[in-house]
């Protein structure tokens, strides 16, 4: 079955995370990418609004968090991920490591879509997965190599990929 309104979530969803990757990536980037950085953050955005919007205007469409028990695993999921995520991060700094924040965070988000996939019965969300895991993992080579804070090159990563699928959830929207 095709959710509608969970399609107009996603490029909601997507492209606010997007928009906030783009803003983390300019924590300390080449200053030639500034500009470029701040104005991708624009477009993520807009699609970000245009999801509220239509999410807003399709609230009684069907959703496959509908089901109260489909629900209470989304949100099992989503607490675990904030977990590793906040343990990560604190065991990071506690080790004067804060430059791998970026990347271990991104890597328990592409790790939750494997478990989303389920939930919201997207196979397209292990692709996301996929995609995001990969970004946790280059940033960590690329960053060296190009001289950046890893958040840079994942906050670049992380925001093109996740606004490519706010893209791809706003298509979906409009084909159902």
């Amino acid at each position: 079955m095709e959710y509608i309104r969970d399609y107009a979530m996603y490029a909601a969803i997507f492209g606010f995370f997007s928009f906030s990757w783009f803003g983390w990536a300019q924590e300390n980037p080449r200053k030639s990418w500034r500009k470029y950085i701040g104005m991708a953050s624009s477009l993520p955005l807009i699609i970000c609004l245009i999801g509220i919007y239509l999410s807003v205007n399709n609230w009684e469409e069907a959703t496959a968090l509908s089901d109260s028990s489909v629900f209470k695993s989304y949100l099992f999921f989503v607490f675990i991920e904030f977990f590793l995520a906040a343990i990560g991060a604190i065991l990071l700094i506690k080790l004067k490591q804060k430059d791998y924040i970026a990347p271990w965070i991104v890597f328990i988000v592409g790790i939750h879509f494997f478990w989303l996939k389920n939930v919201f019965k997207d196979p397209s969300l292990n692709i996301l997965g996929i995609l995001l895991v990969g970004v946790a993992l280059l940033s960590l080579f690329l960053s060296k190599k190009l001289r950046v804070a890893n958040s840079a090159i994942t906050g670049i990563g992380a925001g093109t990929i996740l606004f490519c699928f706010a893209i791809l959830g706003l298509i979906r929207f409009l084909l159902v």
